[in-house]
């Protein structure tokens, strides 16, 4: 054995300690807490900067607020069920699609049936309350009558011209009435038999009608004829802007009238014209497209006044039987009247819901019929301003109106001189002649080439004229 292996090991002495260990173990305690700190500070550091921990800005969500809402919402939810089932809702399927259509809901959906209708129409309620329905239907009643209202006829009060004319109209209107009565009980006196072969021998006659000339009158499709009072010229007017004067029945021109610039509606001679009136004084009247009035004497080839107002289309013109007014008719839903010895407008009536068309005054001048693009027809008493006939049942616009002359019917046509036959033209390139009563056809006046725009009879009733698209106006006599 070696020196070294008899030595003896040292002796480890142990350690004596006084007092309390406390001290010493926090010590320890908080330098291995604050060790640990360190590190995971440094974790996290580098966590941030990897992009792997997101700090927020110190806002925070306690719990209970969360739990609290929740309960709210579950609570509300009860709530609204509970309101539902108390809710009495119609088992009438079309009820129940009138009170969702009146809440602004669909009033089905895809595979909804009658019962699944019914349970929507009741949650939509239990959200809204019962009470929005009777809402909406008293606002649905309210606009509904609202509505009815606003298409009432309304009046207003009118200057004391337009109650001076109306006054002058109501004195003209009756001693004329008293005589178209009287001759009406006159001939109805005549025997049966008697009229029975006059209207025999018109028929003969209108069924002889045959075409007696045939004149172009412009380079631009006549869209209106009108005979003078005693027979003996023919108005025209053209859609290039030009109204001409033509002898009856040679059909020569007579004189040219000048001053449209556009297509020219209608041109008609005033009652008594060429008879009772001098040549300088207003004789006629027309009116065209951009809503030019103008009036005509028969000494010149320009016009000697013009009528201003319009801002649309004026499609006719119209003479009262007096000679005294003139009616216009206008696309911006209205006709008026001028008094052309105060010459000013006693009269702007308003009525359709379109433009209107066409005017013709009563033969005792009482009344005036108005038919436009809304394929209604009114008729006015111009002594009072009422509507006092609404004609309906045309499906289509109102382009023509007359009255017939026994004043008892209002066609949409044109009708002759003396009640017994009616005269039609037409698109089909024809003009007809109709018997009263009856309405057969009993001619049909072929010749034209393009649409037939304006028929008139002669107050001697020997002539028919006819005008055309095709730039042509005929007569037509009887032979």
């Amino acid at each position: 054995m070696s020196d070294d292996e008899d030595v003896a090991p040292a002796v480890k002495k142990s350690r004596v300690f006084y007092g309390s260990l406390e001290d010493k173990e926090r010590e320890r305690l908080s330098s291995e807490m604050m060790s640990s700190a360190m590190a995971g500070s440094d974790a996290v550091k580098a966590g941030i900067e990897a992009g792997n921990i997101n700090i927020s800005s110190g806002e925070t969500l306690e719990m209970e607020e969360r739990v609290s809402e929740r309960q709210q919402e579950a609570l509300a939810e009860f709530e609204r069920r509970r309101r539902a089932r108390q809710i009495t809702v119609s088992t009438d399927d079309a009820e129940v699609k009138a009170g969702l259509r009146a809440l602004g809901e669909p009033i089905t959906l895809f595979g909804e049936g009658p019962a699944d209708r019914r349970e929507r129409l009741r949650s939509v309620l239990s959200v809204v309350g019962p009470d929005a329905l009777k809402k909406s239907r008293k606002d649905e009643e309210r606009a509904k009558r609202s509505q009815d209202e606003c298409q009432q006829t309304w009046y207003h009060e009118g200057s004391t011209s337009l109650r001076d004319a109306r006054l002058w109209l109501a004195k003209y209107s009756l001693p004329r009435a008293m005589r178209r009565l009287e001759a009406a009980r006159a001939q109805r006196d005549v025997s049966e038999a008697t009229r029975t072969i006059r209207q025999q021998e018109l028929h003969k006659s209108l069924r002889n009608l045959n075409n007696f000339c045939s004149q172009i009158g412009d380079d631009r499709p006549i869209s209106f004829c009108h005979f003078s009072p005693d027979s003996k010229m023919l108005a025209t007017a053209s859609w290039s802007g030009l109204c001409k004067l033509w002898s009856v029945p040679d059909c020569h021109l007579i004189r040219t009238l000048r001053g449209h610039n556009t297509n020219v509606g209608a041109i008609v001679f005033r009652p008594k014209a060429g008879i009772y009136l001098d040549q300088s004084d207003v004789s006629l009247a027309s009116c065209a497209a951009d809503g030019s009035v103008k009036l005509w004497n028969l000494d010149s080839d320009e016009p000697v006044a013009d009528i201003e107002g319009h801002s649309e289309r004026v499609s006719r013109v119209s003479w009262h039987p007096s000679g005294r007014f003139l009616g216009t008719t206008c696309y911006d839903n209205s006709w008026r009247l001028w008094d052309l010895e105060v010459r000013e407008e006693v009269l702007h009536q308003e009525g359709h819901s379109k433009g209107v068309h066409d005017l013709s005054f009563h033969q005792d001048g009482s009344l005036a019929a108005t038919g436009g693009l809304d394929a209604f027809g009114r008729v006015w008493d111009l002594r009072t301003g009422r509507c006092v006939v609404f004609l309906e049942g045309h499906l289509r616009e109102i382009y023509s109106l007359h009255f017939s002359p026994n004043g008892s019917f209002l066609f949409v046509f044109f009708y002759s001189t003396d009640g017994h036959f009616l005269l039609t033209g037409a698109y089909d390139n024809t003009a007809k002649v109709w018997s009263h009563p009856g309405w057969t056809p009993l001619k049909t006046l072929a010749g034209h080439e393009g649409k037939v725009m304006g028929v008139d009879v002669s107050p001697d009733g020997k002539l028919i004229a006819t005008s055309s698209y095709d730039r042509t106006f005929k007569l037509w006599l009887s032979e």
